[in-house]
């Protein structure tokens, strides 16, 4: 049985809420992804082929995704 957490990896990014400044909208636009605000951060929760092209993205406009 997989493990939880690499599941979850490969179906969120989670970033601080400034790191979307520009980009929230775009990524929305251009890929099958939920968007959660929480007070610190945002969560983006999509498939796993969704959240690798979505982190791809992030990563070509200069958006640190660990």
């Amino acid at each position: 049985m997989p493990d939880p957490s690499s599941l979850r990896d490969s179906t969120q990014i989670v970033l601080p809420r400034h790191a979307l400044d520009g980009h929230r909208e775009c990524l929305e636009d251009r890929f099958t992804v939920t968007v959660v605000e929480t007070a610190e951060r945002y969560r983006i929760i999509g498939s796993p082929v969704e959240i690798k092209a979505a982190s791809d993205y992030l990563t070509r406009n200069g958006v640190a995704v660990a």
